[in-house]
């Protein structure tokens, strides 16, 4: 984004930055090309001993709606990297997702692409040696084991948020990660839009004095979802899918559309994530952590309501309309309630001198995104408080144009990337905490230095979930 652009951003609460994802890369690929291309002095061990030194070979675990969209058209554009393969249980997708790069290099070099490598299952492409860096898009359930297999086997990460289905999970993933010394990064590309980085930085700044709270707004999920038992498709490994989790009959509306990209059931499933409290709201509490310095901690406090599809009324069982409340040790109080059309999707600071909103805009990841298109992008109780930085704005945060691109700069300079594994998981944490606050609606109390509930052995069981051999971990 231009500095002109930027400064007419702030000083425009109605502008909205980004109006599709064609846009958003379009922008900012000029500024990051120069930060991917830089010359740097990389040991063959960083790239894999058959990889050259000067490309990133990457493999896609996972070849869905986010994938195919999102994460695999975020990085096959960028110089010196290539996608050379991609693991899936569902055979016709990752044939799909083998035809689609091959399509996109054979345009882009105006010579017939091949060499790409499809497997079903992710172990196998781990132990392919050619592969440096993979990016994990599978559903919710699969996140953490695959995350953890794959810097053990020695690859760096872009892994999709939320990090885990549980709290233990995320707990082990981070552990792992850090051991492994590997590149991670969640893939909660709001930390490289400009309005989220400017609307935090205006918060730490004092712009709206003292900050007092944050109003977390999300969508909910609609009950439904057929529950008739039905065959598993052709080429597709379901027990395996199923991962973890408790093995239940196949049902299309459990696990994703047969044809096409499709917005998946599986999201709308408890047994594989949380509903938008951690689709979502892995996004926004993050955020929120941002603006607060609360990115390595957590709430102290937390309290919750939702409403859960009755018995009956179909297969999707995750929560629909909700109000959480969190309380940290700053003094700050983090509500969290279901967006509205007076109340659209975003974040609303408000501290003791005015209030600030901030939101995607029209931005989204992949199609049919439940976001209003015509929501603005950053907006203030007071024009003054949106004015360009000034020297007494001494707060300035870690500045990402593009995520993918921030991730790829981070694997070849092996410096921290914007949003490490630590800070992931503490944010996913958030959300999980406010889902079994939903859960046993009452009143919890969390210390974030040991993660556990305090007195509440009923609240500490519900931070891990049995796990089915032979996909524990």
């Amino acid at each position: 984004m231009s500095k002109a652009t930027f400064q007419n951003l702030i000083s425009n609460p109605t502008l909205s930055p980004v109006n599709t994802r064609r846009k958003f890369l379009k922008q900012t690929v000029s500024a990051t090309a120069a930060v991917i291309a830089a010359p740097v002095i990389v040991p063959s061990s960083v790239f894999g001993a058959n990889a050259p030194s000067n490309r990133i070979n990457i493999g896609a675990i996972g070849t869905g709606r986010i994938s195919h969209d999102h994460d695999i058209p975020g990085v096959w554009g960028h110089r010196d990297v290539r996608i050379i393969a991609a693991a899936d249980v569902d055979a016709n997708r990752v044939a799909d997702a083998k035809k689609h790069v091959e399509n996109y290099y054979t345009k882009k070099t105006k010579k017939r692409y091949s060499g790409f490598t499809v497997y079903e299952n992710y172990l196998d492409l781990l132990a392919n040696k050619d592969i440096d860096a993979v990016l994990i898009s599978t559903p919710d359930h699969w996140h953490a084991k695959q995350a953890i297999d794959a810097v053990r086997a020695g690859k760096d990460v872009y892994l999709q948020k939320p990090t885990s289905l549980t709290i233990e999970e995320g707990r082990k993933m981070s552990d792992a990660v850090k051991a492994s010394g590997r590149i991670f990064q969640i893939g909660s590309q709001q930390r490289s839009m400009e309005q989220f980085r400017v609307a935090c930085e205006l918060v730490r700044n004092g712009r709206i004095g003292q900050l007092k709270s944050i109003e977390v707004r999300l969508p909910g999920d609609p009950s439904g979802g057929k529950t008739k038992e039905m065959p598993v498709p052709k080429g597709f490994n379901y027990d395996a899918w199923l991962g973890s989790t408790p093995n239940v009959y196949y049902t299309v509306d459990r696990v994703h559309p047969q044809r096409g990209y499709g917005r998946p059931g599986w999201l709308r499933c408890e047994q594989f994530g949380a509903g938008m409290i951690t689709g979502w709201g892995a996004h926004h509490f993050d955020i929120a952590h941002w603006a607060m310095d609360k990115e390595y901690s957590g709430p102290v406090e937390i309290s919750g309501k939702a409403q859960f599809p009755k018995p009956g009324s179909g297969l999707w069982d995750v929560h629909g309309r909700y109000e959480t409340r969190m309380v940290y040790d700053n003094g700050v109080i983090v509500t969290g309630v279901t967006d509205t059309r007076e109340k659209p999707n975003g974040l609303l600071f408000t501290g003791t001198k005015g209030w600030i909103f901030v939101s995607r805009g029209s931005y989204a990841a992949a199609p049919n995104e439940p976001i209003s298109t015509k929501t603005k992008a950053l907006q203030a109780s007071d024009p003054k408080i949106l004015s360009p930085f000034t020297k007494n704005d001494t707060v300035r945060l870690y500045k990402s144009t593009d995520h993918h691109a921030n991730w790829l700069a981070s694997i070849r300079s092996r410096k921290p990337n914007i949003t490490p594994v630590e800070v992931a998981h503490r944010s996913c944490s958030a959300c999980l905490l406010q889902h079994i606050a939903m859960k046993l609606n009452r009143t919890l109390y969390w210390d974030p230095a040991v993660e556990r509930f305090k007195n509440d052995a009923e609240a500490n069981a519900m931070i891990a979930r049995p796990q089915r051999s032979p996909y524990n971990f």
